[in-house]
């Protein structure tokens, strides 16, 4: 039996699984914090034109600037030429040009979202393109038959000049009526968003999509059984739109969950669920598998562990792979990974359970929503696949850089790091006009630098012809592989205790707040550039930020008072 879980008693997330039986078949999780943007439709402006990108960067409203693709731009935002061979001439395009955009793929990492020009407008059944139409066909996924039926639909269906549309997998059976009401609400919808646009000026939000309808929209289909929820508002919320979209038949499988014991655990898919955040994951046999993200790509590791059931090698192989296979394309799924995923198998030397490795791997891939492209495997045991970034991945979205490895999952060892930083001090000696070097480490890095290496640190303090004095500061707060260390100028050397040094290194926001500087210099600039429009919050910052560096302009200023007085 298949369902539809939903759950949202709490206010921070929102989770939607997909279940056969007790076994978790895909999950969506919705952090609140989090808004996802793909699919929204924006007006922004040209911001920066790179031909050598062959794309413009468009300000459509948020922080990072979308990547959009001459490619991607539809005709009607080029000015004609008389070059007749060149439709899309870069030159016509200019700096603060408005347009339509939609976003393709979400920000990720440094990278700002891709956008397009090519609108797609998802209904209950099909896609309207009302700018593409070149584009004008059936999913992929429907074959035989429905294919058939479907394309003497499309016939039927009055499309305006200019505009493709896409048959999604869920029109099948559907009448042409149903069709019709699909496509004229898509044509409405376009209308609003084109008069939207031409009374607002970029950047602009036009159209933002619900993402639980979105969704819901992608798990609903007629193998659906059940579709249960645990939250009366979230409830509402679908019933009205099963309403709205004419799938009466739906409301009969829309169940309110009533019960003391929490949706999830009451189906026991809540420990399938922390499966998609563990790196390594148990196999029924013994046999495991790790996961391991990069940002290029993603690399799986195949062990047997301690699946010894089978005969020789070869059968041990073989068995782990094609468990693996299945729960690899789970993990896939929970996890949202997409983009370039490497599979290293256990070697087998049979060609024969090689191709059924494949076969099965494919088999099960074609249940994926994501466009899956799938290699064979090489002489080096490696399946290399490509899959389709549909949404942003259950990494991104639930975890932060860790601020001590810096994401690198492995932490230098004390010794290393003391003999790092004591290169990095004797290299600083070396520099003209140094007379003092401040050092602020871990305490366990200060006892050793201070107990073993302490001839080591003499040696480098006497090698100049001028002494230089080092000081080693501890600090408990400070934990490996993280250090800071200054160098002091000559006429410059800061009389003040060892241990009250921190102290003032952190008052000048070092440690926690390395961004401040670079906001300082851009707000310099605005300054210059802004003479006559200072707000009253910005004199007050600029006023503390005078004061932090004991800038002379409050010398002159306090003299003038004085002599006023």
């Amino acid at each position: 039996m298949k369902r539809i879980l939903i759950n949202a008693k709490q206010e921070e997330e929102l989770r939607v699984a997909l279940i056969d039986g007790e076994k978790l078949y895909d999950l969506n999780i919705e952090n609140k914090k989090y808004i996802q943007k793909k699919n929204n439709i924006y007006k922004g402006k040209i911001n920066r034109i790179e031909p050598s990108l062959n794309a413009v960067f468009i300000n459509y409203g948020s922080k990072k600037n979308g990547f959009l693709p001459i490619q991607k731009i539809s005709k009607e935002y080029f000015k004609p030429t008389n070059q007749k061979n060149e439709t899309k001439n870069k030159n016509s395009l200019y700096k603060g040009q408005e347009l339509i955009v939609q976003i393709n793929k979400e920000e990720r990492n440094n990278k700002g979202a891709l956008l397009t020009t090519f609108i797609s407008l998802i209904g209950n059944n099909l896609i309207l393109l009302p700018n593409n139409p070149k584009i004008n066909g059936i999913s992929r996924k429907i074959e035989g038959n429905n294919r058939l039926k479907l394309e003497y639909n499309i016939s039927l269906l009055n499309l305006p000049i200019g505009m493709g549309l896409i048959m999604r997998t869920e029109s099948i059976g559907k009448t042409i009526e149903n069709l019709k009401s699909d496509l004229s609400l898509k044509l409405k919808h376009w209308e609003i968003i084109k008069k939207k646009a031409k009374k607002t000026k970029a950047p602009y939000l036009i159209y933002k999509e619900n993402n639980l309808i979105r969704i819901f929209k992608n798990y609903l289909n007629k193998d659906i059984d059940e579709i249960i929820i645990d939250n009366i508002n979230i409830y509402n919320l679908i019933k009205k739109y099963i309403i709205k979209t004419g799938t009466q038949y739906y409301l009969k499988k829309l169940k309110l969950y009533k019960k003391n014991i929490p949706l999830f655990i009451y189906f026991k898919i809540e420990c399938q669920i922390e499966t998609a955040f563990k790196r390594k994951i148990r196999l029924p046999s013994g046999g495991s598998i790790i996961i391991d993200s990069t940002e290029a790509l993603t690399v799986i590791d195949i062990n047997s562990s301690k699946y010894t059931k089978c005969k020789n090698i070869e059968n041990t192989a073989l068995n782990t792979n094609l468990e693996a296979v299945y729960e690899i394309l789970k993990q896939i799924r929970l996890r949202n990974l997409g983009g370039l995923i490497i599979i290293d198998f256990i070697d087998m030397l049979l060609t024969k359970n090689q191709k059924t490795i494949e076969n099965q791997f494919k088999q099960i891939s074609k249940n994926d929503k994501a466009k899956i492209r799938i290699s064979n495997i090489s002489k080096f045991g490696l399946l290399e696949i490509s899959r389709q970034r549909l949404n942003i991945s259950l990494k991104d979205s639930n975890y932060y850089k860790c601020p001590r490895c810096k994401g690198n999952g492995f932490i230098r060892n004390n010794e290393s790091l003391s003999l790092l930083i004591l290169r990095i001090i004797e290299e600083k000696s070396f520099t003209k006009n140094t007379k003092e070097i401040h050092v602020i480490v871990p305490i366990n890095i200060a006892t050793y630098l201070l107990n073993e290496k302490r001839n080591t640190l003499y040696n480098i303090e006497k090698k100049q012809n001028h002494k230089i004095k080092t000081i080693i500061i501890p600090n408990k707060k400070m934990k490996t592989p993280n250090y800071y260390i200054t160098r002091i100028k000559k006429k410059k050397e800061i009389n003040t205790l060892s241990f009250n040094l921190y102290k003032i290194y952190k008052k000048k926001n070092i440690f926690s707040n390395k961004i401040n500087i670079k906001k300082k210099k851009i707000f310099q600039k605005k300054i210059k550039t802004n003479k006559n429009i200072i707000n009253i919050q910005i004199q007050k910052i600029y006023i503390k930020f005078l004061k932090i560096f004991k800038n002379k302009i409050l010398n002159k200023i306090q003299k003038i008072i004085s002599f006023f007085k």
